[in-house]
């Protein structure tokens, strides 16, 4: 008689791993095959001349279109990261480049995405001649521009507001710039990086209608999106394919927050650089099952060797390991040759444009501008007092309550991802109704784009706050104001006023969609700036375009450097961690 030993019992641990490996693996294959298929979808033939300006509102296409958007926001998203760890670690670590660059992003940051969209349009057709990817990579751009700006601010912050102490470690082991880059900019900065990602993406939902249906140069061009299906069916006066598409939109939203942001906020938990650990720590199911599953394990150590040359090259041409030793007086004379040429640059250039302006549109034009701009500039001014008042509380709450923001998350990600101007029609009918001009409820539209710079910023700034300073701001009995102005207001003063820049150049860029709405064959339009560059970018008034672009960029730049950055200065001086 043979005797053979019993199988072992499958234990509950593997029978876990292997549900989530089938299950990551699963998901791998339908990612790949559905970003394939979209892909496929841009390779259709496209003539700028007979380019279709609607599309179908059947919605059996809604699913399509929702892809394709998705896909869109993404790429962008994509190529928004990357621009910010090349601009941000640029003008955070060397400081030549920083004096360019800094005021570069305050310009960027203040044209709107009509501006971008007119120069550009034109240049990405003709990259790609006869294909619509020439029309989709105008989209892709134009998203980039509404997510770039305020993560690569935001990332800077964090590069030059990080411990000192992190510095002194990093100079005394004598990091080369990318190593120091790689292994403790980028995780110290992971977790403002990772929220206003969140936030950068809600803002590229708000102008998908203008990236998707695009009207510019006289020209009208139309691609398959969930954008252009409001477009079109705003333009049908069809309310009940407009709901469609916003139900679509929200169930969008919240599969995008389930299984792409949750998992990675809960991720970038594990970045904290605190003692105490947050009471209730972020939890997500997608990450669980990615941690159980050993797919991941297995792909990161095929590509380690690729990742550690990878390592091993850009710390040779790195960038060169840190000075111990400062000093700031020895590249005196190159930075006076460069501020020369930049003086004779800018001075060229400013001529060049009068002249254009004086042969074409007129100075009349730039004295109307402006006025306009003060208009549109109060707007912006109220809707910032206002959303301070109201999301500043509301977001310390939210951020220092862990159970709170586990619930509150999905709820205001959806609020702030999902692109207002999809209400806009609905906004009109009422607006009609009830006799309120767009003049005042044009603040309204504008905040629905804007005020979550402030909300978002204002949650991970108080989320921030060591738990070891909570708690012994209350083991030390201090009273509710006290404790607002000794820890509460100094711990997020650095996060509102980042999330205060950013509101504020989103308002004015949500201004252009906010001061124009239609519904159908009523229209609605207020007196400001952004219903001045929004009728110009459709006429293709290339001299009203620019007269616009200049007068909002000087705006925003000039408030910038008037009041938002000597605040900035204060919270790096006096409220950055030590």
């Amino acid at each position: 008689m043979t005797l053979t030993s019993p199988r072992p019992a499958l234990r509950a641990t593997d029978r876990r791993t292997g549900y989530a490996d089938t299950i990551v693996i699963l998901g791998a294959v339908v990612l790949l095959w559905l970003i394939v298929r979209l892909a496929w979808g841009a390779t259709v033939p496209f003539d700028p001349r007979n380019a279709p300006t609607t599309i179908s509102t059947d919605p059996a296409d809604l699913p399509y279109y929702a892809a394709r958007s998705l896909l869109r926001m993404f790429i962008a998203l994509g190529a928004s990261v990357l621009f910010t760890f090349v601009f941000a670690a640029a003008a955070a670590r060397l400081p030549r480049a920083r004096r360019v660059l800094l005021p570069a992003l305050d310009i960027l940051q203040s044209v709107p995405i009509l501006g971008f969209l007119s120069i550009t349009i034109t240049g990405f057709i003709a990259l790609f001649p006869g294909s619509e990817w020439g029309l989709e990579s105008a989209s892709i751009f134009a998203i980039f521009t509404s997510q770039a700006w305020n993560m690569a601010f935001a990332f800077y912050y964090s590069l030059v507001s990080q411990p000192r102490d992190l510095d002194e470690v990093s100079r005394n082991l004598r990091l080369s710039r990318w190593q120091r880059f790689w292994r403790v900019d980028v995780p110290s900065g992971m977790i403002p990086l990772v929220w206003n990602g969140m936030m950068s993406f809600g803002g590229g939902w708000f102008f998908l209608v203008a990236s998707e249906a695009l009207s510019v140069n006289n020209h009208d061009y139309i691609l398959p999106g969930i954008g252009a299906y409001v477009a079109t069916a705003t333009a049908q006066s069809d309310l009940g394919r407009v709901a469609l598409a916003i139900v679509a939109m929200i169930i969008m939203v919240v599969g995008v927050n389930i299984v792409f942001w949750r998992p990675l906020t809960a991720w970038a938990e594990k970045f904290r650089t605190e003692d105490t650990a947050a009471v209730t720590p972020v939890r997500s199911s997608v990450l669980t099952a990615l941690r159980r599953s050993r797919i991941p394990g297995w792909v990161g150590g095929r590509l380690r060797p690729v990742f550690d040359g990878a390592d091993r090259v850009m710390s040779v041409f790195g960038l060169a390991e840190y000075s111990l030793i400062r000093r700031p007086g020895r590249h005196r004379a190159e930075n006076v040759v460069l501020v020369v040429i930049g003086t004779v640059a800018v001075a060229y250039g400013a001529m060049r444009v009068g002249l254009f302006i004086d042969h074409t549109a007129g100075w009349g034009q730039v004295v109307h501008c402006i006025a306009l701009g003060g208009l549109t500039f109060g707007r912006v001014v109220v809707l910032l007092i206002v959303s301070t008042v109201v999301w500043v509380p509301i977001g310390v709450w939210i951020g220092l309550n862990p159970r709170i923001s586990r619930l509150a998350a999905p709820v205001i990600q959806v609020l702030a991802s999902f692109p207002a101007n999809f209400l806009f029609p609905i906004a009109t009918a009422v607006l009609v109704a009830t006799g309120i001009t767009l003049n005042s409820g044009g603040i309204v539209l504008m905040a629905l784009g804007a005020q979550w710079y402030i909300l978002f910023n204002v949650i991970a700034g108080a989320s921030a706050i060591p738990t070891d300073l909570l708690e012994a701001s209350r083991n030390l009995g201090l009273g509710r104001w006290l404790r607002w102005r000794r820890v509460i207001l100094p711990g997020i003063f650095p996060s509102y006023v980042t999330g205060g820049i950013t509101a504020a150049g989103g308002a004015w860029n949500a201004s252009i969609v906010a001061e124009v709405v239609s519904y159908g064959s009523i229209t609605l339009t207020a007196s400001g700036l952004g219903a001045y560059i929004k009728q110009a970018t459709g006429d293709g008034d290339g001299a009203r375009i620019l007269i616009g672009v200049l007068v909002m960029s000087a705006y925003v730049v000039g408030v910038n450097r008037i009041f938002w950055r000597p605040l900035y200065s204060l919270a790096q001086r006096r409220y950055s961690p030590a």
